[in-house]
């Protein structure tokens, strides 16, 4: 079990480097400059070492003590230089790397089914776009940067402490053996620790980004104690954690320091009696302790590297648990492509589906929408008519059946061309935090002014547009469209989708949160753009219904009656039942009953 955790980390960090491969030059350079900066740390205790022997000590001449120390200075300041490119070359290269694994998380996050986010938790999503990333940045920057450095540095001195003195070199590696002992077990127990905090990171962003979606109804239900109570408790899950996390670096960061020291302490005490019995001189003895000084920061931060590992590790299983998912609805590999004028039928065949591989929502669904026909959707709560809409333009596939366009499985058109076909209105309106102008276009960032206006007019958005925003149309609506009204959300919805100019119109309840006028305004629009295209609506409102083409009564996943309002009226008990419990005397003043 061990030796397969240690496999996955292993192929998990090879891949993170990968990422390193298109910006090799800078990486080529960070790691030269390593051989040339350890090279001087090298260089610098040996002449440390002639400047006490030869310079300073007995028999030495004052005259040649400033140029020494001048010279040592400057040996220190290339140094620096040195370090900084280093340091700013290795920055650049894992700022590159974080930059691409972001691009290559929203390209997966854009490209996944609806199904995958139907599972998935913002916050854990945001967790791992975010916090996860910065973990694989730091892990193909300073700290790789600072293994391969301790192990050429530790590599060189060794050779170097050898020639100068054997008996003094085998006592400074003498706790080596400890160190790496104690580091490798601090890092094994790390990574599992470091998921766990990981993973609760993403509980409290979902739990914090819910609460701040949420807050019209938190206060409206006065659950603001529940809703702190709730995060305290997964806030102390995550401090309890990182309390743990903090309690394994309290002890074994210590103890490697000690290693450490004990061994600097070795040297100090044997090399003092070889200077006493002049079997070495000071100026060795002061070159030693230099150079146990360079290793004592490398090797201290050995834990620190281990545990850097240990979480760009876990932090990699989670990224790439969603770059590695495959989206379960894609374009075929060989695609139909789509005629320049698609005519708009839409066709079920059989059509069984549900959700997530649960309880089948639609069981054997058939039925054809013709060209330029208005198809109403009617049904009480989960009878698939919200199930319908998303099947259409893909964004589920069916479980069995299947859906077609002219004639065409939908499975085998080019998805994005497919969709490009179709205008949808959703219930729940969505607007992102730009323009107005800017989420009218957003079906088409190339459309020009006049057919932006025009496609507000056409929904009876550029009336309250110009009059009642101060900024017209380079007015930002707040995240989710919270400084407007619902209707007014709905109508620039229905711009939206009329800018398009598509073969299908998908109408979600559209015009549920409008008053009658103005949603006699909006129909009036509608019935125009809606002339030979094929229109779905889901509508509760009567007037609605009473015009389509074709109604299809739901009732559990199954068409129970189909046909006209006239025709049902006369020919369904069903649909006469809904007709009778539905309507209030509003709906019948409305159409004149």
């Amino acid at each position: 079990m061990e030796d397969n955790r240690r496999r996955v980390s292993f192929h998990l960090l090879r891949r993170c480097y990968r990422y390193l491969q298109p910006y090799w030059p800078t990486v080529l350079g960070q790691y030269v400059l390593i051989l040339f900066i350890t090279a001087l740390s090298v260089t610098i205790p040996q002449f440390i070492r002639w400047i006490v022997d030869v310079v300073v000590g007995e028999g030495g001449e004052g005259a040649r003590l400033g140029p020494a120390v001048l010279g040592l200075l400057g040996l220190s300041l290339l140094k620096g230089v040195f370090t900084h490119f280093q340091g700013k070359w290795s920055e650049v290269a894992s700022q590159n790397v974080a930059y691409d694994v972001r691009n290559d998380i929203e390209q997966a996050l854009t490209d996944l089914s609806f199904s995958y986010h139907d599972r998935a938790e913002s916050g854990q999503l945001l967790s791992r776009a975010l916090q996860d990333v910065e973990y694989i940045r730091f892990l193909t920057g300073r700290a790789t940067l600072r293994i391969v450095e301790a192990t050429i540095l530790f590599l060189a001195t060794g050779a170097v402490l050898m020639t100068m003195n054997l008996q003094l070199a085998l006592l400074a590696i003498l706790t080596l053996p400890l160190v790496t002992f104690f580091g490798v077990r601090l890092g094994s127990r790390y990574r599992p620790l470091s998921l766990e905090i990981q993973q609760q990171v993403g509980v409290l962003t979902t739990r914090l980004e819910q609460n701040l979606r949420g807050a019209r109804v938190v206060k409206a239900f006065a659950q603001e104690p529940a809703e702190i109570e709730g995060f305290d408790r997964e806030n102390k899950t995550w401090f309890e954690q990182t309390a743990l996390r903090a309690r394994l670096e309290s002890v074994y960061m210590p103890l490697l320091d000690f290693l450490v020291n004990a061994s600097l302490v070795l040297v100090l005490w044997y090399g003092g009696l070889l200077v006493i019995r002049a079997q070495a001189t000071l100026g060795e003895l002061v070159a030693f302790s230099t150079y146990m000084g360079q290793l004592a920061g490398p090797v201290r931060r050995l834990g620190w590297v281990i545990s850097a590992f240990a979480m760009a590790s876990s932090a990699a299983e989670r990224v790439f648990a969603i770059i590695d998912t495959p989206p379960e609805v894609q374009t075929a590999q060989e695609p139909v492509p789509l005629p320049e004028a698609v005519a708009g039928e839409i066709t079920f065949e059989n059509v069984s589906f549900g959700y997530d591989g649960g309880r089948q929502v639609l069981h054997e669904l058939s039925f054809t929408a013709r060209p330029g026909q208005i198809v109403a959707l009617l049904g009480a709560t989960g009878a698939g008519k919200s199930t319908i809409i998303n099947l259409i333009p893909r964004l589920y596939d069916p479980d069995s059946g299947r859906v077609t366009l002219d004639g065409r499985d939908l499975r085998e058109l080019p998805l994005t061309e497919l969709r490009r076909q179709i205008g949808i209105v959703l219930q729940e309106t969505t607007l992102f935090a730009t323009s107005v102008r800017e989420n009218i276009a957003y079906g088409r960032p190339e459309a020009e002014e006049g057919e932006i206006v025009a496609a507000a007019k056409a929904a009876q958005a550029h009336d309250f547009i110009v009059t009642q925003l101060e900024e017209g149309y380079d007015t930002i609506v707040g995240e989710q469209g919270t400084t407007l009204s619902g209707g007014q959300k709905q109508r620039l919805a229905i711009a939206r989708a009329l800018l398009t100019d598509p073969r299908i119109l998908i109408l979600d309840d559209a015009t549920s949160s409008v008053d009658v006028e103005t949603e006699k305004r909006i129909q009036e629009a509608l019935d125009r753009l809606m002339e030979g295209r094929t229109t779905f609506v889901i509508a509760h409102r009567l007037s609605t219904v009473r015009r389509a083409d074709l109604i299809l009564l739901l009732d559990q996943g199954k068409v129970v009656a189909r046909g006209t309002h006239a025709k049902l009226l006369e020919q369904s008990s069903q649909y006469r039942e809904i007709y009778e419990r539905q309507l209030s005397r509003d709906w019948r003043l409305e159409i004149g009953d």
